[in-house]
């Protein structure tokens, strides 16, 4: 009996020792986890003022890239996906252009490097320009059910305007007010595109601001699940969402270079076959957009050379686009001692040449 009692000791010595040193090599991994946060954030502190200027000297990398883009004859009366600003490797105007030596990708700077993309904000359509029938064909494009076309719309409009009228299917601050939770209709211009996931028929269906192929995004309302676990039923298909046509603040003309053939839709007696022509003028013989054999419009008159545009179309069509782009989203992708970051600026040209003015600047 004696031998089995410390037997049974010996064992439940055993189990209590292993529990102790489970115990104490879960206290070890977490306070190791626990340091090497601080040290990165403490890295990161003492890197700060470094990583902003390598981002800040991207951003002054961008604007002077787009002017000198201005300065060469037969380039500079144009923006196009084919010039060095895009990434493209067209229309740097001869071997001795200063564009020829330059590159937006892995450029060195004391300790770090830094890389640089720029998007013209001018392929989108300006929300805060968009008007009644913009809106519509946006719906009609997207493949939004035509029930819920009018209420998005007016929704859009009455968040915009600076009344408190709701027009016949939108919603104004009281409609807000009684939501969960509340909270009041802004009354003016939208100044960030997100805006939107708080309007009408859009909050409860999110998937019409960012297309269906997103998924970084709560589930709409449609695809709630029944007390089974089942879909109660399926959510519409969108190819693209709002998103990815509008904007807030572009100079409100579509420029005819960069525009997807989405958003080149949005142009009035632009359908599906023309803008398709469209990017088939510009992209060159080889059909694809932003290489050397690019074709880009000089102006809105080569429309005419769209099979299906008519010239006396074309005339009217100044308003709504233009070859131009006056307005660009800046990402310069930062590395310092083993530390990345990504800063994010909007630029937008001046009445002068090489002039810009920074409308933002932040990292996330």
């Amino acid at each position: 009996m004696r031998i089995k009692i410390q037997s049974s000791r010996k064992g439940i010595a055993l189990i209590i020792v292993m529990l102790i040193i489970l115990v104490l090599a879960t206290l070890a991994g977490a306070f190791a986890y626990s340091m090497k946060i601080e040290m990165t954030l403490a890295r990161n502190a003492n890197h700060e003022s470094e990583l902003e200027w390598l981002g800040r000297s991207g951003v002054e990398l961008a604007r002077y890239v787009i002017a000198q883009q201005a300065t060469i004859p037969n380039e500079g009366n144009y923006e196009a996906l084919n010039q060095v600003w895009a990434g493209g490797t067209g229309g740097v105007g001869g071997s001795n252009s200063v564009l020829s030596a330059i590159s937006l990708q892995n450029n060195q700077l004391g300790a770090g490097t830094f890389s640089v993309k720029i998007t013209d904000l001018e392929r989108k359509f300006n929300i805060n320009m968009a008007d009644q029938s913009v809106l519509q064909q946006a719906m009609t494009i997207m493949g939004v059910d035509a029930s819920l076309t009018p209420t998005i719309a007016d929704a859009i409009l009455d968040w915009i305007d600076r009344d408190d009228d709701p027009h016949l299917s939108g919603a104004e601050s009281d409609y807000y007010m009684s939501l969960d939770p509340p909270y009041v209709s802004k009354n003016g211009p939208i100044d960030d595109i997100s805006e939107l996931l708080l309007m009408k028929g859009i909050f409860e269906n999110p998937e019409i601001y960012w297309g269906s192929q997103s998924s970084n995004h709560p589930v709409s309302a449609f695809q709630s699940r029944g007390k089974r676990g089942f879909i109660d039923r399926p959510a519409p298909i969108y190819p693209f969402g709002l998103v990815d046509i509008f904007d807030t603040l572009s100079s409100g003309r579509i420029n005819l270079n960069t525009a997807s053939m989405t958003t080149l839709q949005m142009i009035p007696q632009v359908d599906e076959n023309i803008a398709v022509g469209i990017i088939q003028l510009r992209s060159g013989p080889d059909g694809v957009d932003g290489t050397d054999d690019d074709l880009p419009l000089h102006n809105v008159g080569e429309l005419v050379n769209v099979p299906g545009m008519r010239r006396e179309i074309v005339a009217q069509l100044g308003p709504y686009c233009d070859v131009r782009s006056f307005t660009f989203e800046v990402q310069v992708d930062v590395q310092l001692d083993g530390v990345t970051r990504n800063y994010y600026a909007v630029i937008r040209k001046g009445n002068r040449p090489g002039d810009f003015g920074i409308l933002k600047f932040y990292w996330k």
